[in-house]
């Protein structure tokens, strides 16, 4: 197993978190299944960046970032050089360190 470190984020896991993903998951979906509820407005399906995150340590064991995902990225909010789109970011072998973004560019909160 795989341990996501989540920094603290304000409204979504104020204490930060520590969870076990397998690998193959992606870092929204593991996320979700430990009660951090990660933004996302198209359903996980790489169509906007509601799920749009920091990785700041393991950026290098997730999947090779692919086109669709790169062009969405460039509309995120806060893009720095290790975002990815915890939708897209599948868990590899190496733990992470994930900092959640303060805002996205998303209008409404789906509350999914």
């Amino acid at each position: 197993m795989t341990k996501i470190i989540f920094l603290p984020h304000e409204d979504l896991c104020p204490e930060g978190a520590v969870i076990e993903a397998e690998p193959g998951a992606t870092i929204c979906d593991a996320a979700l299944a430990h009660g951090i509820e990660i933004e996302h407005a198209c359903e996980k399906s790489c169509a906007c960046t509601t799920c749009h995150v920091y990785v700041r340590e393991g950026l290098e064991s997730l999947n090779e970032i692919e086109e669709c995902e790169d062009d969405l990225l460039d509309k995120a909010w806060g893009l720095e050089p290790d975002s990815r789109l915890s939708c897209q970011a599948v868990v590899g072998d190496e733990d992470l360190v994930v900092e959640l973004p303060k805002y996205t560019i998303n209008m409404v909160s789906e509350n999914h």
